[in-house]
């Protein structure tokens, strides 16, 4: 395919190897940027997303995923939960999700007890939790010497769920392997 109006030809041959080499270098180099910046964006809009969560929830755990059968039949393992931490009393019968000292993980269990300490200069208000699925009450899942729950270990209070979302999340965590494998090809 050759032009020939202003006298000068170029045909698809004649262009030099090394322009197309740096036409083909430079194209490459752009494709790579912009999947940089769309990486970039990603991480960027995940962020953002997770800290509207956080502000609007009032929660520093807005999201988590059940990771026992503890409580079944109200949650399966893999269901996730939507939090939110309003800052009034619990109330007997809510799914809460606590942080318990010396545990990585927070728990989802159902308020199953409220106690009023009406002692001199310490008016909280105390909870005993359990999973539906238990036999026996959170006692001894609690720190050693801690038989009750308090307001402030509560992240938030389960408001929406989704069933089996979360099921990436505990093939990560049973498989190890695997998490690395996703990583590896991300």
């Amino acid at each position: 395919t050759s032009r020939e109006d202003d006298g000068a030809t170029t045909t698809k041959s004649s262009i030099k190897p090394s322009t197309l080499w740096v036409r083909l270098k430079t194209s490459c180099s752009r494709q790579a940027a912009l999947q940089w910046l769309s990486l970039l964006l990603i991480v960027a809009s995940a962020l953002m997303i997770w800290r509207t969560l956080v502000l609007t929830s009032q929660s520093e755990s807005p999201v988590v995923v059940v990771l026992s059968g503890s409580m079944e039949p109200a949650f399966k393992r893999g269901d996730l939960l939507l939090l939110r931490n309003e800052r009034r009393p619990t109330e007997i019968g809510e799914v809460v999700v606590f942080n318990v000292a010396g545990r990585p993980v927070p728990i989802v269990h159902r308020v199953l007890r409220r106690h009023e300490n009406l002692t001199v200069g310490d008016a909280s208000r105390l909870m005993l939790t359990k999973g539906d699925n238990n036999f026996a009450d959170d006692v001894a899942l609690y720190a050693p010497g801690q038989r009750w729950l308090r307001e402030e270990h509560v992240v938030g209070r389960a408001v929406v769920f989704v069933p089996h979302i979360g099921r990436l999340t505990i093939l990560m965590n049973d498989y190890p392997w695997f998490k690395y494998g996703l990583i590896a090809t991300l």
